[in-house]
């Protein structure tokens, strides 16, 4: 799989260019895991954590569920590997394959994208999913990519430990 970044206008308008942000992030994460098998993405950065790349695939497709399926659409969906709703339990890799991990997490993408592009503005609203707070969309977008650069710095690392490869 050849993952392609493509960089985001630096003149478009708002929706554009978080939309394009974001999708700089998913990008990234997928570059960070390219060209691995099953037993390098599940590779633990260091006892006792159960942080790996396989780890953070299946941790952004909770997050991409929670915010824009969950959250925004209010669809009423469990998270795709805790029936209690525990983010954590997605790290927890270990028996974990890449196609696994990668159709949840591609799934996931591909409701976002739907839910953002039929989304009337970004001031569209939902509600938190714990504590019921109104929320934008504009909002959970921010949220996302934000999440995505943090768990992306962690793939650096992970990434780097697995093969020396670094950068991206």
């Amino acid at each position: 799989m050849s993952v392609e970044r493509i960089e985001p206008s630096m003149t478009a308008g708002e929706r554009e260019m978080l939309r394009a942000y974001l999708d700089v992030q998913r990008a990234t994460l997928a570059m960070k895991c390219e060209g691995l098998d099953d037993e390098e993405l599940r590779r633990c950065s260091m006892p006792p954590s159960t942080l790996s790349l396989l780890g953070l695939v299946r941790h952004m497709a909770e997050v991409e569920r929670a915010w824009f399926r969950r959250m925004i659409a209010g669809e009423d969906v469990p998270l795709v590997w805790s029936d209690e709703g525990d983010f954590q339990v997605a790290y927890d890799a270990s028996t974990a394959t890449r196609a696994e991990a990668f159709d949840a997490w591609q799934a996931e993408v591909e409701h976002a994208r739907r839910i953002e592009r039929e989304a009337e503005s970004l001031d569209v609203t939902g509600r938190h999913h714990r504590t019921g707070e109104e929320l934008s969309l504009r909002l959970a977008v921010l949220h996302v990519i934000q999440e995505y650069a943090r768990h992306n710095g962690h793939a650096d690392f992970l990434r780097e430990g697995i093969d020396g490869v670094t950068g991206v």
